[in-house]
């Protein structure tokens, strides 16, 4: 059998070369190398919240907390409790020991601290650094006594037994385990003004309280969606459509991001709800790209 001859209309072809550019890729992604994205978080300007792409970003996979302070890898995300981790690359464990100059949140951050993240000053000056204070408190040889959470005092004697802490040869007096609510309404631990070498950060015992190898290291921040800690049901709506939530336009307005490409103002049910709108593209190629897919629709 010989194969007939092709034939394309100039409409067709038209057709043809204009379906690829009006099939782009999802300018907001649903994940961060292995970590799932999900409001209010997003993956690059105009993805998720506002409030929150100004300090998480995602760049070459990795999901970053970007701080007055310095940057911080994400670790994970609890979405059900509301609770972002992450880690301090200069903060000491039981592992390693080393030097840092602490950590703090911007004061218009969408975070606070978890109830469960404890601070551990380490190799602090015990007879400079502003914990210390006597208030005419003294033990009974007469040596300040540290204006600490005395009721974890344990920890500090749980991380000296870790061998990078012991090769220190510190001693235990030099630990102080600060607490969230020390931080004061700045969220700010300035070890250079605290006279401390270093710090410590974790957010759970793991179940072994007396293990602190086994310790969770890093911090944990809670944040909240907004006052009333609402999720906003045109992100519920957007996403249940297989969409990523977004903002765009003068006024950070809402948009749904599509897997097409395309921003819609609800969700990415194009064809079957009629309460959703197709927002304007952005770019003047996609707009030439659809014009002329409905103009071959209007000829052929």
């Amino acid at each position: 059998m010989k194969l007939r001859h092709s034939y394309c209309t100039p409409f067709s072809i038209l057709f043809f070369i204009t379906l690829p550019c009006l099939i782009s890729a999802q300018a907001c992604q649903n994940s961060c190398g292995k970590i799932p994205i999900s409001y209010p978080f997003g993956t690059g300007l105009g993805c998720g919240d506002p409030r929150f792409q100004k300090y998480v970003t995602c760049n070459q996979d990795k999901l970053t907390l970007t701080t007055h302070t310095g940057c911080y890898p994400v670790t994970n995300i609890d979405y059900t409790n509301q609770v972002i981790y992450i880690s301090d690359p200069s903060m000491s464990t039981c592992a390693c020991t080393q030097p840092s100059k602490g950590f703090g949140l911007d004061w218009d951050a969408p975070f606070s601290f978890h109830d469960d993240t404890v601070f551990t000053l380490l190799d602090c000056s015990t007879t400079s650094s502003p914990i210390y204070k006597t208030n005419g408190y003294s033990d009974n040889n007469g040596t300040a006594v540290p204006q600490c959470d005395r009721t974890g005092a344990p920890i500090c004697g749980f991380l000296f037994s870790c061998q990078a802490i012991i090769m220190l040869n510190l001693p235990i007096s030099t630990c102080c385990v600060y607490t969230p609510v020390d931080l004061g309404p700045s969220f700010e631990m300035d070890l250079q003004k605290l006279q401390c070498s270093s710090y410590s950060g974790f957010y759970s015992f793991s179940g072994q309280e007396a293990n602190p190898e086994n310790w969770k290291y890093g911090i944990a921040l809670k944040y909240k969606f907004n006052v009333y800690n609402d999720y906003p049901s045109s992100c519920a709506d957007c996403e249940g459509s297989h969409g990523v939530c977004g903002y765009g336009g003068a006024y950070n307005s809402f948009i749904c991001n599509c897997p097409n490409g395309l921003n819609a103002t609800s969700d990415c049910f194009f064809g079957y709800n009629h309460g959703s709108s197709l927002l304007k593209w952005q770019t003047g190629n996609r707009l030439i790209c659809s014009l002329a897919f409905f103009l071959v629709w209007a000829f052929l």
